[in-house]
């Protein structure tokens, strides 16, 4: 069982501020952590299920721009894909989202290959605004689109920002544009099972802007690992009930947590107190 890569519970619960820092280019999208375990699907849910995971509208010039960026890292696409965005989009494990500002002066959702949707259907937000992206998020529309939109706006083509956002889901599934299968999986799960069958789901994002089309790439690396490897030290235990008991109560309904308290308790008390074999 591997080291989780990302524990951002350790700097406390997820908020709503989208708590952005920067990042050195050669840590954008190396190393992929998710590229083993996750790349041969992906891929395949790319061809079987293509309507579901990708869209586009008037981007070919964006599409081919961040292409190319992200080519350059990866390395060439398997296969032959039927735009550029999808063929870069099969060399990583990240989604990649491309937001372009519109006539209005808004930031749209206009190019998108997207496989592992946390609770959210590319058909429903595909070309609408920042404020449409994050409606349901507390907090969101107007305050957190506007944020958003100021930093696209003010975004240096040589400046990547990244952020981690996180949760917890019964089993591994990354592709998850309804959590109605998970609430069920939630609702049957026994509470000795939990410190096993629950995941840490990571949403690792990053925003980076196009120096010639102007467009914003953001990518989201979803990365699930077992509460199990997560809690594998006093100190992260101690961590992840603090962030748990702190989640401001808006999130805390938003991500549905009400669900998993009976799962939680049940497997911080089996982290906190092993059965020798």
């Amino acid at each position: 069982m591997r080291q989780p890569p990302y524990l951002p519970f350790l700097d406390g619960p997820p908020g709503i501020a989208p708590g952005l820092k920067p990042i050195a280019p050669e840590a954008w999208l190396l190393p992929d952590t998710e590229a083993g375990s996750w790349l041969t699907d992906k891929r395949a849910l790319m061809r079987e299920q293509r309507d579901a995971v990708f869209a586009a509208r008037d981007a070919d010039a964006e599409m081919a721009e961040v292409a190319e960026a992200v080519l350059a890292v990866a390395g060439p696409a398997r296969g032959d894909w039927p735009t550029a965005l999808e063929a870069a989009s099969s060399t990583v494990s990240d989604d990649l989202c491309v937001m372009i500002r519109s006539e209005d002066g808004l930031w749209r959702l206009r190019a998108a290959s997207l496989c592992a949707p946390t609770y959210w259907r590319l058909s429903e937000k595909f070309e609408q605004p920042l404020g449409g992206l994050h409606s349901p998020v507390p907090g969101g529309d107007p305050g957190l689109a506007k944020r958003i939109s100021r930093i696209f706006d003010g975004l240096r083509p040589d400046f990547i920002l990244e952020r981690c956002n996180w949760s917890v889901q019964p089993g591994n599934a990354r592709f998850t544009p309804s959590s109605a299968p998970l609430k069920e999986m939630a609702a049957e799960m026994a509470e000795a099972d939990a410190l096993d069958q629950l995941h840490l789901r990571v949403e690792r994002q990053t925003i980076r802007k196009m120096p010639e089309t102007g467009a914003v790439l953001f990518t989201i690396r979803v990365v699930n690992d077992p509460l199990r490897a997560a809690l594998a030290t006093p100190g992260h235990i101690d961590a992840f009930a603090d962030a748990w008991a702190r989640v401001d109560p808006g999130m805390y309904r938003y991500k549905g947590w009400q669900l998993y308290d009976r799962l939680i308790g049940a497997a911080l008390d089996a982290a906190r107190n092993p059965v020798s074999s």
